[in-house]
């Protein structure tokens, strides 16, 4: 429990509870699940921007060492987030480290989307969401300074190219 704790990023194995959306190593033997994947022919075309704003980072660039597995949208302070596709809050922290006030929301078709940063999250785990809701508000907490949005965009546990979704 401690390593899945450690890999997901939880301070302790006090914070995983049923429903949650986490990350088991070796769950999943697959080897297509080792190469960053973006099959077109599945390209959902029904997502939405969750907030207005400029594209600071973009996918696959490096951060830090660290490769970009979303991207940062620059946006201002309070600013309401929504919800990219309609789905159920899988994961909802106050606090993950390095990125703040974080929700993911499993859409129940294989996708899911996070979104962090915010300065305030307005929904609760296993609460169900429309697309467009308010889902969030833009912050800086985690590691960012200015006000932004880090989003991203899943397929099973694979990070996609944000821009190959959005409209």
């Amino acid at each position: 429990m401690d390593t899945v704790a450690g890999i997901n990023r939880l301070a302790d194995t006090s914070r995983i509870y049923e429903g949650q959306l986490i990350f088991i190593p070796g769950a999943d033997e697959s080897s297509d699940d080792l190469a960053l994947e973006v099959d077109f022919k599945d390209k959902a075309g029904d997502f939405i921007w969750p907030v207005k704003g400029k594209v600071k980072s973009f996918f696959g660039m490096k951060d830090n060492g660290v490769k970009n597995k979303g991207i940062s949208i620059q946006a201002k302070e309070g600013e309401s987030i929504v919800a990219a596709r309609s789905g159920k809050v899988a994961f909802c922290s106050q606090e993950l480290k390095g990125y703040g006030k974080t929700i993911i929301l499993d859409h129940l078709d294989g996708y899911s989307t996070v979104y962090t940063y915010n300065s305030q999250n307005l929904v609760n785990a296993n609460q169900l969401v429309r697309q467009g809701q308010v889902i969030a508000r833009v912050g800086s907490t985690g590691r960012v300074k200015k006000p932004a949005l880090y989003f991203e965009i899943r397929k099973g546990y694979i990070p996609q190219n944000p821009f190959f979704y959005l409209p």
